[in-house]
């Protein structure tokens, strides 16, 4: 793994590596070099970097310990050239079905990697030859996220600025995609739902989330704020039992919202630091469930930061760097998280192992294919009830830094 130079003590034991782009750092601001995606495949085994100029490296995890980022003469690295600003990234299909679907897009060897480009095209990559398989086209304006479903099909969602949402089964060349319309403003982010059965959304000043059915393609319902804010982020918790949702305002400061997917129901609301001075300042850039726990990552301007909802306590603060902060990925077994910066460079994280209690074990398998409707429906005590649908977590926190942390 290569060894990062430079960094301040207190964060050495929590850094595993950094990737740096070839070309000089621009101004702070200018744009063209931002790594504004960044994603671990499936398997955990690849890893791609948007290091900006429209270039797009995926690299063999873990990263080689005599790596150069200007080296590219590793067989098992590809330099995929998009030619225009890559904005969203995803891999896929997850492990289940893989074979089959690689299969039905005739593909060799099944892993892919969708890139959403400013143009509104959307390339995707076969990893094994790091050729273009499809062009995807329909979107008319950025492409700004993708995901594709955790089922193992090679289905895949794309947001765009646009004010659309497209779901393309790759699977069926040439047929056309499904078109969710309805937001009014940008669409910044989508997630999809463990079970593959919901889509969630949000559009930049909607202050409101938007969630969708993969299966009918339609409208089920928002999730809503009682006053204007700019939304960030989402994402599912691993039973799809929660949502997690950031937002900004300029006289709150940011807010990290859990709600119930189902019922509509806010559970609890994060709030950033109250005694920092520049609160109202502290832009959320992206948010990320672990995809083995119930933790969860969000990067601000201040720091990287990874929050234990089931142990209720900040596991993680690091890289803190104003200049970092466009987003942040889990390793698939949870066990590092990469943070893109606004200068290109990507940064990998240890996260703390933390042993998850067996009660909530038991609750995530029940999630995972169990509605709350459902939960709610069965004889059980109150207080039972209570923590399978997670009404037991505090309704309010003050995540405080390191800084005022007492």
């Amino acid at each position: 793994m290569c060894t990062p130079e430079h960094t301040p003590p207190e964060e050495q034991e929590e850094l595993i590596g950094e990737l740096k782009p070839s070309r000089p750092a621009r101004l702070y601001g200018s744009a063209g070099c931002e790594t504004w995606s960044a994603c671990f495949s499936p398997d955990g085994s690849r890893f791609a970097w948007s290091l900006g100029h429209g270039t797009v490296r995926v690299l063999p995890w873990p990263l080689p310990c005599d790596h150069d980022a200007e080296d590219s003469a590793n067989s098992e690295e590809k330099v995929l050239q998009c030619n225009h600003t890559v904005w969203g990234m995803a891999f896929g299909p997850h492990m289940a079905n893989r074979a089959r679907a690689a299969e039905r897009c005739g593909a060799a060897e099944g892993l892919l990697l969708a890139t959403g480009l400013n143009n509104g095209v959307i390339k995707v990559w076969l990893i094994s030859t790091g050729q273009i398989l499809l062009n995807l086209a329909g979107h008319h304006s950025v492409v700004r996220d993708l995901a594709f479903a955790p089922n193992g099909s090679l289905t895949l969602v794309s947001a765009s600025r646009d004010k659309t949402l497209r779901v393309w089964d790759l699977a069926k060349k040439g047929t056309q995609s499904h078109v969710l319309t309805g937001p009014k403003n940008w669409v910044f982010k989508c997630s999809i739902s463990p079970d593959s059965s919901m889509i969630a959304s949000v559009c930049n000043l909607d202050s409101k989330a938007y969630l969708w059915s993969i299966r009918s393609y339609t409208f089920i319902r928002n999730l809503k704020y009682d006053h204007e804010r700019t939304m960030i982020s989402c994402d599912f918790s691993m039973d799809g039992a929660l949502l997690a949702i950031g937002s900004f305002h300029a006289t709150t400061g940011w807010w990290l919202d859990l709600w119930d997917p189902y019922t509509a129901e806010q559970l609890t609301r994060v709030e950033d630091c109250d005694i920092c001075v520049y609160r109202t300042d502290n832009l959320l850039a992206a948010l990320s469930f672990s995809p083995v726990s119930l933790q969860l990552a969000f990067k601000d301007y201040r720091a990287l930061q990874i929050w234990d909802v089931e142990q209720d306590k900040l596991v993680l603060e690091a890289d803190h760097n104003r200049v970092s902060g466009l987003c942040c990925a889990f390793h698939p077994q949870g066990s590092a998280i990469a943070t893109g910066c606004r200068d290109g460079h990507v940064k990998f994280w240890r996260v703390p192992r933390l042993v998850p209690s067996l009660q909530h074990l038991c609750r995530t398998v029940l999630r995972y294919s169990v509605s709350t409707f459902q939960v709610k429906a069965l004889p059980l005590p109150k207080k039972t009830l209570e923590f399978l649908t997670y009404r037991n977590i505090s309704k309010k926190k003050i995540l405080r830094c390191s800084e005022h942390y007492s």
